[in-house]
Order: C-alpha cells, then structure tokens, then sequence
C-alpha cells in the first residue's frame, strides 16, 4: 500500500512539474503562479503545498530535472574516438539541448528568476554535467581552468545568440565545430593562448 501511495504521490509530482514547464515555455520562467499550476492540474492551489512547500521548490525540481535531461544528452554522446571530435559532438549536443527548449536553458544557464538558487541536491547534477566536461576537454589537452570556463561562456553564449536572434535557425549552432577547431588551436598553444 506504502508503494502505491508514494508512486502516486511521486506521479502527481511530475504531473505538476510538467504542468510548471508547459506555463514556463508558454508564458516565461516567472510568468506563472502557483494557482495556474493548480488549475492546470485540476487541484486547488493549496494542495501543491502537499508536492512542493513553495515556487522555490517546484524551480529547484525543474532544475534538477533538466540537469538530469542534460546527463543524458551527455551520456548519447560517444567519448570514444579522436579527441577534438569528440569535443565537436559534445559541443553540437549541447548546443542543440539548450535551443530545443528556451525556457530550460534560461533555467539551468541564466539567472532570470530573482532569489532562486538550486538546492545542494540539484546543484550537485550541474556539478556532475561540468565534470563531465572536464573530462572531455581533459581528453584533448584542455586542462586548465580556463578551458573550462571559455567553453562554458562560449557555448552557452552561442546559444543565447541563436534563442534570442534566429529561433529554430542555425545561424549560432552551426559555428560549434569551427568555435571548438579555434578554441583547441588557442589553448593548445605554447602560451595557452594568452598572446594578444
């Protein structure tokens, strides 16, 4: 009965968590409250409080949610094979997870909810994501911190260029080989690529 009762209850959860996303892709990532999320799902808005104590909570779930879709994005991806392709398909990958859905992107890579921070839990899968990474660019002779945080600048930037500028185009996407081709060739030189 005890199992019944908790995949019901973990079920009515995710039906609310996709009932907060339709509103986020429709409306904005702030432009929903918790009485349309109780309306979408037919229920009575204080009895979310039974799935989620507060916004906060059904944020930090979606979060994690999408940290976890973007595990799994990592996971299709071969890391087998010569190293700078490798780095070309995780950056396509990427690039093609945060175009696919807008209002997941803001989420996970922009600070567009004011107050909101991932709980230790959620943030701990975006902490996996990035070691993930490390250990791409690791792979091709990108070791350093810098590697890192120009590839998570670069990338998430061409994103934003693409949402913002041509939705369902390739304009920004496209560049992701030739985006990867400049950054190995910069960071692989002899002074990492500090010459000016």
């Amino acid at each position: 009965m005890t199992d019944r009762r908790a995949r019901r209850h973990e079920a009515t959860r995710q039906e609310i968590l996709d009932a907060a996303w339709a509103l986020a892709r429709e409306r904005g990532l702030t432009g929903w409250s918790l009485r349309e999320v109780a309306a979408a799902v037919d229920m009575r808005a204080p009895s979310l409080y039974v799935y989620f104590e507060r916004k906060d909570a059904i944020y930090d779930a979606m979060f994690a949610q999408g940290y976890r879709e973007l595990l799994a994005e990592f996971g299709a991806t071969s890391t087998d094979g010569e190293p700078v392709e490798v780095l070309r398909q995780v950056a396509r990958g990427f690039l093609g997870f945060c175009v696919a859905d807008p209002a997941r992107f803001q989420l996970l890579f922009l600070r567009v909810i004011p107050g909101f921070a991932p709980s230790e839990g959620s943030y701990a899968l975006a902490e996996d994501v990035l070691a993930r990474l490390r250990g791409v660019l690791e792979q091709a002779g990108l070791t350093s911190q810098r590697a890192v945080d120009l590839w998570t600048a670069t990338f998430t930037g061409l994103a934003a260029q693409q949402i913002s500028n041509e939705p369902g185009g390739d304009r920004w996407t496209r560049l992701a080989d030739e985006v990867v081709d400049m950054m190995v060739a910069a960071m692989s030189a002899p002074d990492g690529g500090r010459s000016r």
